[in-house]
């Protein structure tokens, strides 16, 4: 019982001097943070989206506080009114933030594309697209196992009854997780501005694009024919709009007149 008595108080008494040692060095070598950090990091989304290419919103605001050349207009969530109370905050220029928010450039729902076998593994994107890219005939679509919408830190996306993501345009920041978490490069970020999308993204030749998907871009070059500024071009059997030419020159979209599928629609 003794022994016992002077173990308890031997290991009291050396975790009582470790605890006082670790206080002291704690006081002695504790480094002063910056409070411009904390002011920063409290006007800041906290969607932790990294889209700014920081690791988190505390990262950015450490960085832009501390580093004159991190610019203050990084937080693509915030948008221009946090740019600028960020810039307020360290003395620094904000540039415009052209807000963005995310496309989804496939139009091949259960009912208009083919599969090409029956999957049954793990509902996730990137998992069934190692299987033989995939079970959708178009091997450039969307899978449809809605990784997209589990990544979004801000509940921008969910998962339509027809298979394919769903954006909240009301809730989209543009933080691009749903972008970089495609395995098909399905998602774009968009400019709010835009004036027309292509609702495709099959680089195939027109007639196996077709077989494929009836929503399918045929790469045929009407909607390039019918725009009056060369805001179009066919790139890889794909109709790609000039996003800059297409805003500042065009105020009336022709190019949606011709196309024979309908992959070409008016945006936002």
């Amino acid at each position: 019982m003794f022994t016992a008595i002077m173990v308890i108080i031997v290991l009291g008494g050396i975790g009582a001097v470790f605890g006082l040692i670790l206080a002291y060095a704690n006081k002695k070598f504790a480094m002063e943070v910056n409070p411009l950090i904390h002011e920063v990091e409290d006007i800041l989304p906290k969607g932790q989206c990294g889209a700014c290419g920081y690791a988190g919103c505390a990262a950015y605001a450490e960085a832009v506080v501390e580093n004159p050349d991190v610019a203050p207009n990084l937080c693509v969530p915030g948008k221009d009114a946090v740019a600028k109370l960020v810039a307020e905050i360290t003395g620094k220029a904000a540039e415009k933030v052209e807000p963005r928010i995310a496309h989804v450039r496939c139009k091949g729902t259960i009912d208009k594309a083919t599969l090409s076998y029956s999957y049954e593994g793990v509902k996730d994107c990137k998992a069934a697209s190692l299987v033989q890219g995939g079970p959708k005939g178009c091997k450039h679509g969307c899978l449809g196992f809605g990784t997209c919408v589990s990544v979004c830190p801000f509940g921008a996306m969910t998962m339509g009854e027809n298979g394919l993501p769903i954006v909240n345009k009301e809730k989209c920041t543009g933080c691009r997780k749903c972008e970089e978490s495609c395995p098909k490069n399905v998602i774009q970020m968009i400019g709010i501005n835009s004036h027309v999308k292509v609702d495709c993204n099959s680089k195939d030749k027109g007639a196996i694009a077709r077989k494929l998907c009836t929503a399918a871009c045929i790469g045929c070059g009407l909607c390039a024919k019918n725009c009056s500024y060369g805001a179009i071009e066919i790139k890889n059997n794909l109709a790609v709009v000039n996003t800059q030419i297409c805003v500042e020159k065009c105020s009336e979209a022709t190019c949606l007149a011709k196309c024979p599928t309908g992959a070409i629609k008016i945006a936002n």
